[in-house]
């Protein structure tokens, strides 16, 4: 039986329940909602990249990215990503973020099957993006 790795990067701290940011088991990566926070400062308080929907969402791209990293994924190992918007007329300006994000992260391989749903989140957080990933290994 394959063992199950919580992945925490040096980027995140420790999560602030009884979860982990990111989960391997054999060759399946799930990576937990994550959203716009600034790297980890041990012992001080997460604060958010920006108020707006740009700053956020690159930030939670790099959060998640790392998780992918520190289980050894990419871009290109995502299966599915789900995105939660707290504001339904935020989804055009996302796809625009969204698909440049995306461009300039040269995929070699299709792009992953995406989910939107509106959701209410912290006051001040515009949105947050899980991630699946399966890797070759």
């Amino acid at each position: 039986m394959t063992e199950k790795v919580a992945l925490t990067p040096a980027t995140h701290t420790t999560p602030p329940a009884k979860f982990s940011h990111g989960v391997r088991k054999g060759n399946i990566l799930q990576v937990a909602g994550q959203v716009g926070f600034r790297p980890a400062v041990e012992g001080e308080p997460a604060t958010v990249a920006g108020p707006t929907l740009r700053e956020q969402t690159l930030q939670t791209f790099a959060n998640v990215k790392a998780i992918l990293e520190e289980g050894g994924a990419s871009w290109d190992d995502v299966m599915m990503m789900r995105v939660y918007l707290t504001d339904v007329s935020h989804f055009a300006e996302m796809n625009e973020i969204y698909n440049a994000y995306f461009e300039d992260q040269a995929l070699k391989a299709p792009a992953s099957a995406r989910t939107t749903v509106y959701v209410g989140l912290p006051k001040g957080v515009l949105i947050e993006i899980d991630a699946l990933a399966v890797l070759d290994n």
